[in-house]
């Protein structure tokens, strides 16, 4: 681990949730991405999925996911998000999915983002699955957060 401590561990080896409250406010940004793999023959059949608008839907369901984030992983504070963007690009092989979490408060909001890219790229799936049987969700990852003092 780079010589860092595990911050939901205490001394004991104990889970605990972290203690941010000494921490000042700033404004916080992360932006996460997933990738649903799929056939080409899936990806331009998307538009008529029995189900429904798969992208419109994926992408409500990323933003409801965010806003539901310490809901879900039990260690996370809940935050109040100023914004969060998720956007679906269809490809040839797949659904790339960018998701972004804002706000202003001690701690940061890339799991926000995480869970909101993780929850569109399901719902991709689970929306087209009964069409294609070999799909995989995959490359769910951070790709930046940053941190502004706010004064």
């Amino acid at each position: 681990m780079q010589g860092e401590e595990l911050s939901h561990v205490d001394e004991s080896g104990a889970v605990r949730m972290v203690d941010v409250g000494g921490k000042a406010p700033a404004r916080r940004r992360a932006t996460a991405r997933a990738f649903v793999r799929m056939s080409a023959g899936t990806a331009g059949r998307l538009g008529e999925v029995p189900k429904g608008d798969v992208l419109t839907t994926a992408q409500l369901a990323g933003i409801m996911a965010a806003k539901r984030t310490a809901e879900l992983i039990p260690l996370c504070h809940p935050l109040p998000l100023t914004h969060v963007d998720v956007r679906l690009e269809v490809r040839d092989a797949g659904v790339a999915v960018e998701a972004s979490a804002e706000t202003t408060a001690q701690t940061g909001v890339e799991m926000e983002a995480l869970t909101a890219a993780a929850v569109a790229a399901l719902t991709v799936y689970d929306m087209t699955k009964a069409i294609d049987k070999e799909m995989v969700v995959e490359d769910v990852r951070l790709l930046e957060k940053t941190k502004e003092v706010v004064e």
